[in-house]
């Protein structure tokens, strides 16, 4: 009976072709695939610039919850290229959150909300880039409430 000796070039050739197929696929999901998924939308820069803003006060006395003036003004009616630009600034003794009452992200400002407390004197600014609707809320002071309408400009 005779043997013949195994060739390990075989094995060795479909072994470099498993790490160079590999590495492309890598490479590509890198170089191509992750940056053009996380790339943000184009946005006009009358949009993103807008000539106006909104400034919303937490005013003084707000963490009372027979306060119901907390954000002023409550419902904030926003136009995309005139004002949206909104600050919210804390005129309170009291650090407040601006929280969405359900999770809204905009397209390319991302996730709206306060990270963490806006601190006294402090201020949360947004720029909103595309139509919503919803209702916000201070998470230490639930009474808080508040309403954002983003519609395109009118002519």
């Amino acid at each position: 009976m005779s043997t013949k000796p195994t060739s390990s070039h075989a094995y060795g050739i479909g072994l470099i072709t498993i790490i160079v197929g590999v590495s492309i696929g890598i490479g590509y999901y890198q170089l191509y695939y992750l940056p053009e998924s996380m790339a943000k939308p184009k946005v006009s820069e009358e949009i993103l610039n807008p000539p106006d803003k909104i400034e919303v006060s937490i005013i003084e006395g707000s963490s009372s919850p027979e306060q119901k003036d907390n954000y002023t003004p409550k419902l904030i009616n926003v136009q995309l290229g005139v004002d949206n630009r909104v600050i919210w600034i804390n005129h309170d003794v009291t650090p407040h959150t601006v929280s969405p009452d359900k999770e809204f992200e905009d397209s390319y400002s991302g996730p709206f909300g306060s990270a963490g407390v806006i601190k006294p004197g402090e201020k949360y600014e947004f720029i909103f880039t595309e139509d919503a609707e919803f209702g916000y809320h201070c998470m230490p002071h639930p009474w808080m409430k508040g309403e954002v309408k983003v519609t395109k400009q009118r002519f």
